[in-house]
């Protein structure tokens, strides 16, 4: 402000005299003390006043080496405006949360004020006159100026709120995708606790056999081996509690009620385009992305489909070579919802289609050759006869790369009235 007003205050024409100008001083000072909030205007007025008259007597003796007192008598008056409109901005309260239409009027009120102390000032240095069309002419000048400020103040408020929703959004996207995929490891997760039970209940089971064993035939040699049974058994049962523990945790994040875990199918696919792009992107692929949805849908449930599908689009993604096409397609089929995923890739041979679904498979590997984990379609499959669904995979010459169609009853997907 202390910079800029002073600068905008040499664009200027003078309506009426030799010395009273109109300048762009004034709606800029006025957007600088809406814009400003915690500085108080009183003190904003007296500065800036100041660095006006100082920054154009600076010009004058610069450029046209008049005399300082001179100068002084003719540019201080302008103090005095920039004085009361400080002064009277911080008296009236003026606040940038006012209606559009009384802002405009209040900056009406306030230059009119600080255009009479002006005036009032160069009469009494130099008897300058004044007449009551001047005054007409100021009123006039002073309604454009005042809501020119005021419109382009909203318009950056409204740029600004755009801005924030906009990041507000990319950080919802990014929220649910993490949420989805936290909600993926919680499926492994509760597989590990059934599986860490049954392995706790099978080496105690195998520890009771040995001791039971051992008090039959009195056999002492088998004590360190009911030993190593029970330890297994205990050590199982502590990973069981501490993967329960990180469980609980992540289901409570996972159903935190601060945000909606249903979302319309569009908005849902969008996401998920946008976020394997970025995969995409980041291996180095060009990938088209083809959506089709049909029929009426109801939201469903965030992490279960977002899941589902972004397993699926990131196993077509990583098949494919340099470029490639993904298509997704929605369906509604009565009480089901179907999803279609399919591809342009090298597809899937004959003899691995009936494997790909076993955990550990795989036919992907990085640039070290080292296999991928093979159980992402695993998990799919796991998910989706969870929500008693179906997949399938279509595979065939006359197919171009693969499709995976996946079929899952609504009643699981949407939020229980």
């Amino acid at each position: 402000m202390m910079m800029i007003v002073p600068l905008a205050g040499e664009i200027s024409f003078y309506p009426f005299n030799e010395s009273f100008r109109i300048s762009f001083g004034t709606p800029t000072f006025f957007f600088f003390l809406l814009l400003l909030r915690n500085i108080p205007a009183f003190l904003s007025g007296v500065i800036i006043g100041i660095l006006v008259v100082a920054f154009r007597m600076t010009l004058g003796l610069l450029f046209f080496g008049d005399d300082v007192s001179d100068l002084f008598q003719f540019h201080y008056p302008t103090f005095f405006y920039y004085f009361t409109f400080g002064c009277f901005f911080q008296l009236l309260r003026v606040n940038h949360n006012h209606h559009s239409l009384l802002l405009g009027f209040l900056g009406i009120i306030l230059e009119m004020l600080a255009s009479t102390a002006e005036l009032a000032f160069q009469y009494i240095a130099f008897s300058s006159t004044f007449t009551l069309a001047d005054m007409w002419k100021v009123s006039f000048i002073a309604i454009f100026r005042s809501y020119f400020t005021v419109g382009f103040f909203n318009l950056m408020r409204l740029y600004q709120s755009r801005l924030r929703e906009e990041e507000m959004r990319k950080q919802n996207e990014q929220l649910i995708t993490l949420i989805a995929t936290l909600y993926e490891e919680s499926i492994h997760l509760s597989k590990t606790l059934i599986n860490s039970e049954n392995i706790t209940k099978e080496s105690y089971r195998l520890y009771q056999s040995l001791k039971n064993l051992k008090n039959n035939n009195n056999q002492p040699q088998i004590d360190p081996l009911c030993e190593k049974a029970l330890k297994i058994a205990g050590e199982t049962h502590e990973i069981k509690k501490d993967n329960q523990r990180i469980y609980i945790g992540l289901s409570k994040l996972i159903s935190n009620k601060s945000f909606s875990e249903y979302m319309d199918i569009k908005e849902l696919l969008n996401i998920a385009v946008k976020t394997n792009k970025k995969y995409a992107h980041s291996l180095g692929k060009n990938i088209e992305f083809l959506l089709d949805i049909q029929g009426s849908h109801p939201h469903y449930h965030i992490y279960k489909v977002l899941s589902i599908i972004n397993n699926l689009i990131m196993n077509s993604i990583e098949i494919m070579t340099e470029a490639g096409i993904i298509t997704i397609c929605v369906y509604r089929l009565s009480d089901c919802v179907e999803i279609k995923i399919g591809d342009n890739g090298p597809g899937i041979s004959p003899k691995r289609r009936d494997i790909i679904f076993k955990p550990g498979f795989t036919s992907k590997y990085d640039k070290n050759g080292i296999p991928s984990t093979g159980i992402g379609l695993t998990y799919v499959q796991e998910l989706v006869e969870r929500l008693e669904g179906k997949i399938m995979l279509q595979s065939k010459p006359e197919i171009n790369g693969a499709i995976f169609t996946v079929r899952l009853p609504i009643q699981h997907l949407i939020q229980k009235g």
